[in-house]
C-alpha cells in the first residue's frame, strides 16, 4: 500500500490516524490498487513518464507584518474550500517529563475563548455545515474546517480568536486530560502492535526527540497541569509560528484581506530557542523483545537514514532521500513488489511485509520493515528472509521494467491524491511546518523519476546496515496467562549493541 507526500504519523482529536510522513509503505492509510495494473502518464513520442502532475493553479503567498504565513491555491472545481492553521509545535518540541503536551492542548483548544464559550465552538462551526478536526504529529500541531466556500470568513474569525484568547479553565482542563489518558489506553497500551511501535521509537533513538509517543507517556500525562497547558500556549501559539493554508473556491485577495483583518491584529512574540538533538550515532544492532498478549507474532525493523531536510541543508546529495523512497516502493509497492511476490506469494514465509521511509520530517527519520510470519515461520526466519531482500538491492541493480512500474506508479499516486483540495492543503502545510517549504510539494515527482537504479543500489549500501538496525519482536502471550503474572502487559527488553 502506498502513497507519496503523506502525512507523519498523527494523533487527531477523535482518533488516532496512523499516516506517516514521507511514507511509502505498508504503513499508509491509503490502499491503491494492485501496482502491476498502474500505468503511468507517458509521452507517446518518448515513451517516458511525464515529470508533472495536473494543476490548476499556483500558490499565493503572503507574509502578514506580525510575521504569519498564509498560503492559498485555488480549485473552483466545486464551491468548496478547507481552511488549515498550523503550529510549529509538536513533540519533537518537548523535553522529557512533558510528552504529550502538545496533543493535549490541541485538545484544549476546542473549549472556551473569551469571545466564546466552552461548547460553543462546535455550535459556530455546525451553524455553517462544516467539518472540522484537529491533528498533532511529531513536529506540528493543526486544526482544520471544509466547508462551503462562502462561510469562509466565520471559520476565519473562530481559528483566529482561538490563536491567542483561549481560557483554561481547570475543570475543563481535568476532563480533557481523563479523555487523553483513556485515548492513550485504547490506542496503545490496550493495542500490542502500537505498545511495540512507541517501545521500538524509544530504542531506536537515543537523542532525537523522535522517541518519545505523540500522545506522551502515561507517567508524564499523570502529573500534567494546566499551568503547563497555558505556559505552553503562551509560548508557541504566536502568529509567527503559524501558518494559514487555504484551498478551494476562493480569491486570494479576498483571503489575504481576511487574514489581516483577523490574524493581523495579534502581536508577534519572541520564540523560545529550540536546542538541537542530534541523534547519537547507532554502533551496533539493537534489539527488543516485548511479551504481550496478542494473537500473533511480530516484527519491526528500522534503519537510520537521513530525510528531506538533511539534503536541504546539505548533508547529503539531493537524490538519496528520493533513490530511499523508490527503494521503498520496490519493496513494498502493492501486489508486483519484492515483498509481496517473493514472500507473501512466492515463499509463503511472510503473511504480510511492508517497507516505509519517513522522509518528511523536521530532523532525519527511519527506515522500517514490518512483517507478520506465516503459520509455523519463525520471527527469526522472516527477519532474516526480510533482510535478504534488502541485500539483493545491494548487490543487484534493479531491472529497467521494475523502475519503471515504480515510477509510473509514484505519478498515478500523485493524480490520484491531488484530486482532494484536503489533500493538498496538508501538503502545503506540513512542508512548510517542518522547514522544507510548500515548494518541495512540485519537487517530488521529478526527484523520484530521476532516480537511477546504480543510485538505488547506492543508498541501500550506504544507509541500510546492520550498525543502524533496531528490531523489536513480539511474542504473543495469552490472555489468561498474562493475567495470572500481572493486570498490565509485561515487558522485557535486551538491547544489543
Amino acid at each position: 500500500m502506498i502513497t507519496s507526500l503523506a502525512l507523519p504519523g498523527v494523533i487527531r482529536t477523535s482518533f488516532l490516524v496512523l499516516v506517516i510522513m514521507g511514507l511509502s509503505g505498508a504503513f499508509s492509510s491509503l490502499v491503491l490498487a494492485d501496482s502491476g495494473s498502474i500505468q503511468g502518464k507517458t509521452d507517446s513520442n518518448t515513451n517516458h513518464i511525464s515529470n508533472s502532475v495536473p494543476d490548476n493553479s499556483k500558490v499565493h503567498e503572503y507574509q502578514l507584518k506580525n510575521g504569519m504565513k498564509v498560503l492559498v491555491k485555488q480549485d473552483k472545481r466545486a464551491p468548496v474550500a478547507v481552511i488549515q492553521v498550523w503550529y510549529r509545535i509538536g513533540t519533537s518540541y518537548e523535553h522529557d517529563g512533558i510528552t504529550g503536551l502538545s496533543h493535549l492542548l490541541e485538545h484544549m483548544m476546542f473549549k472556551g475563548t473569551k469571545k466564546h464559550a466552552s461548547g460553543e465552538f462546535e455550535k459556530l462551526v455546525s451553524a455553517i455545515g462544516a467539518r472540522n478536526n484537529a491533528f498533532t504529529s511529531q513536529d506540528y500541531t493543526a486544526y482544520y474546517e471544509v466547508l462551503a466556500s462562502d462561510k469562509l470568513e466565520t471559520a476565519i474569525e473562530i481559528e483566529a480568536d482561538r490563536m491567542r484568547n483561549l481560557l483554561f479553565d481547570p475543570e475543563e482542563f481535568k476532563k480533557e486530560l481523563e479523555v487523553v489518558k483513556e485515548e492513550r489506553r485504547l490506542r496503545t497500551d490496550d493495542n500490542p502492535n502500537a505498545l511495540m511501535r512507541e517501545q521500538f521509537n524509544a530504542v531506536a533513538f537515543l537523542n532525537s526527540p523522535y522517541r518519545a509517543p505523540v500522545i506522551g507517556w502515561m507517567v508524564d500525562l499523570e502529573h500534567m497541569k494546566v499551568e503547563d497547558a497555558h505556559d505552553w500556549y503562551k509560548k508557541w501559539y504566536t502568529p509567527n509560528n503559524a501558518t494559514l493554508v487555504i484551498v478551494g473556491d476562493v480569491d486570494p485577495e479576498q483571503i489575504h484581506a481576511w487574514a489581516e483583518k483577523y490574524f493581523g491584529v495579534y502581536q508577534s512574540h519572541p520564540l523560545p530557542d529550540v536546542k538541537v538533538r542530534t541523534e547519537v550515532e547507532q554502533k551496533g544492532i539493537r534489539h527488543i523483545t516485548m511479551k504481550l498478549p496478542a494473537k500473533l507474532p511480530g516484527l519491526r525493523m528500522g534503519f537510520k537514514v537521513p530525510g528531506m531536510i538533511s539534503a536541504k541543508k546539505g548533508e547529503v546529495e539531493k537524490w538519496e532521500p528520493y533513490a530511499l523512497e523508490v527503494l521503498a516502493y520496490i519493496l513494498d509497492g502493492g501486489d508486483s513488489a519484492r515483498f509481496a511476490k517473493n514472500l507473501v506469494r512466492g515463499r509463503e514465509i511472510a503473511a504480510s511485509a511492508g517497507a516505509g521511509y519517513y522522509s518528511y520530517g523536521r530532523l532525519p527519520n527511519l527506515f522500517v520493515i514490518t512483517g507478520v510470519p506465516a503459520k509455523d515461520v519463525s520471527t527469526a526466519d522472516l527477519q532474516k528472509a526480510l533482510l535478504n531482500e534488502v541485500d539483493i538491492l545491494k548487490n543487484e541493480l534493479v531491472s529497467e521494467a521494475e523502475l519503471k512500474r515504480v515510477k509510473a506508479q509514484v505519478v498515478a499516486n500523485e493524480v490520484f491524491e491531488r484530486d482532494s483540495i484536503e489533500h493538498v492543503a496538508t501538503l502545503l502545510g506540513s512542508l512548510e511546518s517542518v522547514g522544507l517549504g510548500h515548494q518541495y510539494m512540485d519537487d517530488y515527482v521529478p526527484g523520484v523519476l530521476a532516480v537511477t537504479a546504480e543510485q538505488i543500489r547506492e543508498v541501500a549500501k550506504k544507509y541500510l546496515l546492520e550498525d543502524h538496525l533496531t528490531v523489536a519482536e513480539l511474542i504473543p502471550q495469552s490472555l489468561k496467562t498474562t493475567a495470572k503474572t500481572e493486570k498490565k502487559p509485561s515487558t522485557t527488553k535486551s538491547i544489543k549493541k
